[in-house]
């Protein structure tokens, strides 16, 4: 959700486990790690692409190989930022395209329908029926929730932050894109007449439920056979986000760590957590505190992570007596009481010297390892300040897992096998890792914040291998320039410090005026003496820019980012670079010439002219005295 302290779990977790072990019972307990059919997976890429570049051919080898997989969608949402990540959906014929939050806690796919009465202003325009060919209402019958006329089914979720959508349930065609491997299908899907809470003022259009449930997008595509009974998700990592999904069965690498998942237990994806370890020391807890209520569960649709409270307490405090050399501080958001450190720097990659690192350890021996950025995000206002994004669950005994926990984490729902595998990885390379070379097509982001609806310009998810000289963006400013004018020096600053350079390498390069508005132009040049930068660094800039991390001082309005463009380290010759030196040294050279002629022919002159000298008792020859 956008909430900071988003949850997904519904209230009605009692009655939903209950038809679940119904169902479960009817279907028999499959056997462990037994054969399944082999069929195409559908791979939805939750990376962002740049639309100047297109990727290069990676050499590495890819996830144990086999057919390449070539369903992709776009995300266009940062899991902190926006407490979500999305991906594309799209509904009828012809189609209607929509953001929808992945969800693997949420079992209903919906999105807002043009009749709803109590729906937010979302990022794309709302379904309509009528202008489907392939709609069909979902008529009511023995299994379902009816509405008042007893025409068709209904459906209705409530979530932990206080949320909830209701609507009637519509079947028409889902495609996942041009580059699916998988065709469209019939799917049934709910369309929203009521939205509550951060469903409401959300910028994503829905969710697309990834659970555990009869009209769960998974179980529908598996029930069809189109997919095994599988998927990923991939999450990237703390400045670069990113990442990807994949519908259907994949090869496990081999050093992947898994964990047991009980379908029985719970209809939502839990794993056996059986201690936590802080440093390399186990935290002094009892087991089965992670084995309460509905145990430790798996949730791509929750920001953070939740513990009971004897565990977060414990874990608080070991993570607390390891970082003495920090200075405790506010959280950046006065309703939270965070726990926050400042003093560690900006580098992420450093952080490991600081912080400690932390290991679940599982039912089964295995242990994964997770790194600072797996359990901290940072502090928003304070520079090189973290927080802990481990909070206590209230009063309930769950271990709730969010998004944080796996980041670099590619998880597997082995649903068929019924276990988790978790593998630490580099997310937003991923394409890379299942050799999957040419770049989608980019696609339009969005994000909620004080600059209302004006969508950002896609981010990226990686360049290809070239230095990169310049960065240009165009940005317009909702100030007229007469106005803005004064203050171009200090927006270049602030906009440096919000991208986390030096104020020299931000500069204004044009500047026009458009009406109420103005257009600039802006370089951002290398750090230093340094004539390129990394693609990392590029990356990690526009990154920020695109998921406006800019935030503009009141009295300066708000922007919108129309354009960027990367501009490669040109590599010229010698003489190209020195070209101006030569040609001044040319001249210089041809001017002291022609000065040494002039002043040698001026000298010649001057000497020619006088009369030779003669001694005084030469013989002078005689000469005739003129007449007067």
């Amino acid at each position: 959700m956008a909430s900071r302290r988003s949850r997904r779990l519904g209230w009605l977790l009692a009655f939903a486990a209950a038809v679940f072990l119904l169902s479960s019972a009817a279907a028999g307990s499959p056997s462990p790690d037994r054969p399944a059919p082999v069929r195409p997976p559908l791979v939805l890429p939750l990376t962002l692409s740049y639309p100047n570049a297109s990727r290069l051919a990676s050499g590495r080898r890819g996830l144990g190989g086999g057919a390449v997989p070539k369903a992709r969608m776009r995300l266009h949402d940062d899991l902190l930022t926006n407490g979500y990540y999305t991906t594309r959906l799209y509904i009828g014929t012809p189609p209607q395209e929509f953001a929808l939050i992945v969800d693997s806690g949420s079992t209903v796919t919906y999105v807002p329908c043009a009749t709803c009465e109590q729906c937010g202003n979302h990022q794309d325009p709302r379904f309509q029926p009528d202008r489907s060919s392939t709609y069909s209402p979902v008529k009511c019958n023995v299994d379902c929730t009816c509405d008042n006329e007893k025409n068709q089914c209904t459906y209705e979720r409530q979530y932990a932050e206080m949320s909830s959508s209701s609507g009637v349930l519509g079947e028409d065609i889902v495609s996942f894109g041009k580059e699916s491997e998988l065709k469209p299908q019939l799917a049934v899907f709910g369309c929203e007449n009521t939205e509550t809470g951060d469903l409401f003022s959300q910028h994503a259009d829905g969710i697309m439920g990834l659970g555990r449930g009869q009209l769960s997008i998974m179980d529908q595509l598996v029930d069809k056979s189109a997919i095994s009974d599988s998927f990923s998700l991939c999450y990237g990592g703390m400045d670069v986000g990113g990442g990807t999904m994949v519908l259907g069965g994949m090869p496990a690498p081999p050093d992947m760590v898994f964990s047991h998942s009980d379908p029985v237990r719970s209809p939502y994806y839990n794993i056996e957590l059986k201690e936590l370890h802080v440093a390399g020391k186990a935290l002094r807890l009892d087991s089965k505190i992670f084995d309460s209520n509905h145990g430790t569960v798996l949730d791509s649709g929750t920001t953070y992570a939740y513990l009971p409270e004897q565990a977060f307490v414990a874990f608080k405090d070991a993570v607390t007596n390891k970082v003495h050399s920090l200075k405790k501080i506010r959280g950046p958001d006065p309703n939270y009481k965070d726990i926050c450190f400042a003093g560690a720097g900006r580098n992420v990659s450093q952080l490991s010297l600081v912080f400690p690192d932390v290991d679940m350890l599982f039912g089964n021996g295995q242990k994964l390892s997770l790194s600072p950025e797996n359990y901290l995000f940072r502090h928003s206002k304070v520079e090189g300040a973290y927080c802990l994004g481990v909070f206590q669950n209230g009063k309930d005994t769950t271990t709730l897992l969010g998004g944080i926990i796996v980041r670099n984490t590619l998880v597997t729902y082995d649903r068929h096998n019924e276990k988790i595998g978790f593998w630490k990885t580099n997310c937003s390379e991923l394409w890379e890792r299942l050799n999957i070379t040419e770049a989608p097509s980019p696609a339009p982001s969005s994000n909620s914040g004080s600059e209302g609806d004006m969508a950002p310009a896609p981010a990226p998810s990686g360049l290809p291998e070239f230095d990169v000289g310049l960065i240009t963006v165009d940005m317009s400013i909702n100030v007229t320039y007469s106005n803005l004018k004064p203050h171009l020096h200090k927006l270049a600053e602030l906009i440096a410090k919000e991208l986390e350079i030096d104020s020299h390498q931000v500069r204004v390069m044009n500047v026009t005026s458009q009406g109420n508005s103005t257009l600039i132009r802006w370089g951002i040049f290398p750090a230093g003496s340094s004539n390129s930068m990394s693609n990392a660094t590029a990356m990690g800039i526009i990154y920020r820019l695109t998921q406006r991390h800019v935030q503009l001082p009141e009295n300066l309005g708000s922007y919108k980012l129309l354009e960027w463009n990367v501009q490669p380290l040109s590599r010229r010759s010698w003489f190209r670079d020195h070209v101006v030196s030569i040609l001044l040294g040319i001249l210089l050279v041809v001017l002291l010439t022609l000065s040494a002629l002039l002043v040698s022919l001026v000298r010649r002159n001057k000497f020619g002219r006088q009369v030779a000298y003669r001694p005084v008792d030469s013989v002078v020859r005689e000469q005739e005295l003129q007449p007067l």
